[in-house]
C-alpha cells in the first residue's frame, strides 16, 4: 500500500515515516526542503518537494497513493485558523480527484468544539473536510501531548516550576507523540476499518498537575512545583518570552476553552485509546535531559 505523510518533519510525522519504512510500506512524503527528510529518502521514501497548499504538489504527492495521514501544522501565520480549514478543503478535493481510499486525520481532544478552541479550532473543519470527500476516514483526537511540558524547561530548570493557567487539579490525558505515531501506524495498516470514526488517543491515564509535579520531582531528583496562574498573567509571560501576538492570542483561547470544559475529551476511555508510554517513563528519556542540558548552560 502506497502512502502520503504531508508533514514528516515533526516529532509524529517523523516517527510514523520511521515506523511505515521499516514495516517495508512505500511510502511518499511533502518537505519544503529535500535535505530535512534525507533520512527518509535514504531509507526508501519518495519526497514530493514543496508546499500542501499547492494544489500542484499535492497532485503530484497523491498521484498513486491509497492512503494519506493528515496532520494540520503548527499555527505559523495569523489567518492560520482559515489557512487550515482551506488546506484541508485543497487537500481533501485532490485526494477524492486522485482516487485515495483511506485518509488518517490527526486532530485533537476538543476538536468536537469547532472554532473558539485556540489552534485547536481548526480542527472539526479539517476533519469535516476529509470526511466529506473520502468514504474511509478514521480521526485520531489525541489528548495533551507530553512533549508539550518541553516549553516549560526554563522555568524548571531556573525555579523548579511551571506556570499554566490551567486548575491544579483539572485531569487532562497526556500522551507521549511516539505512542499517537505508533497507533497512526497501526491504523494505517489495518486494512479491515471502513467509513467514518473517530479514535482517542488518551495516554496510559489522565493526569492532574497536583500529580504531575509528584511525578516530575521524582524523576528530575529535585522539587517540582506546579503554579496556577492568570490567563492575564499567562499571556504576559508568553509576550515576555516573545511568543509572537497571533500565537498568543491562540493559545489564551486554547486555555479559557480548557477552563470552559470545552476541550474534554468527547471520546471515552477505553483499551483501544490508552497508550502504554506513562508520563514518568517520557520525562526520565525526554524531559529529564532538556532540563539538565538548560540548567548546565545556565550555570
Amino acid at each position: 500500500m502506497h502512502i502520503v505523510i504531508n508533514t514528516p518533519n515533526g516529532n509524529i510525522g517523523r516517527s510514523l515515516a520511521l515506523r511505515l519504512l521499516e514495516a517495508g510500506e512505500s511510502l511518499t512524503v511533502i518537505s519544503r526542503s529535500e535535505e530535512k527528510v534525507a533520512e527518509l529518502v535514504a531509507r526508501g521514501a519518495k519526497v514530493v518537494v514543496g508546499s500542501t497548499d499547492d494544489a500542484a504538489v499535492l497532485d503530484r504527492a497523491f498521484s498513486g497513493a491509497k492512503a494519506v495521514f493528515w496532520l494540520t501544522p503548527p499555527p505559523a501565520r495569523p489567518d492560520f485558523i482559515e489557512w487550515s480549514e482551506g488546506l484541508a478543503r485543497l487537500a481533501a478535493r485532490k485526494a477524492k480527484e486522485h482516487g485515495v481510499a483511506r485518509v488518517v486525520v490527526l486532530s485533537s481532544i476538543g476538536a468536537q468544539s469547532g472554532r473558539g478552541t485556540g489552534p485547536v479550532g481548526a480542527l472539526l473543519a479539517v476533519e469535516e473536510a476529509f470526511k466529506a470527500a473520502v468514504p474511509d476516514v478514521t480521526i485520531l483526537r489525541p489528548g495533551y501531548f507530553m512533549e508539550n511540558l518541553l516549553r516549560e524547561v526554563p522555568a524548571l530548570a531556573s525555579a523548579g516550576a511551571i506556570y499554566l493557567p490551567i486548575p491544579a487539579d483539572r485531569k487532562l490525558p497526556f500522551v507521549a507523540t511516539a505512542d499517537i505515531a505508533r497507533k497512526a501506524e497501526e491504523v494505517l495498516r489495518d486494512g479491515a476499518w471502513k467509513g467514518h470514526r473517530y479514535l482517542g488517543i488518551h495516554g496510559p491515564q489522565s493526569l492532574a498537575y497536583v500529580e504531575v509535579e509528584k511525578i516530575l520531582s521524582e524523576v528530575l531528583g529535585r522539587p517540582v512545583r506546579y503554579v496556577q496562574v492568570s490567563l492575564a498573567d499567562a499571556r504576559k509571560g508568553m509576550q515576555g518570552a516573545g511568543v509572537p501576538g497571533f500565537v498568543v492570542e491562540l493559545l489564551s483561547e486554547m486555555y479559557q476553552a480548557v477552563l470552559d470544559g470545552r476541550m474534554d475529551p468527547e471520546e471515552p476511555r477505553s483499551g483501544e485509546t490508552t497508550t502504554p508510554t506513562t508520563l514518568a517513563q517520557w520525562a526520565k528519556e525526554v524531559l529529564g535531559p532538556a532540563v539538565g542540558k538548560a540548567r548546565v548552560s545556565a550555570a
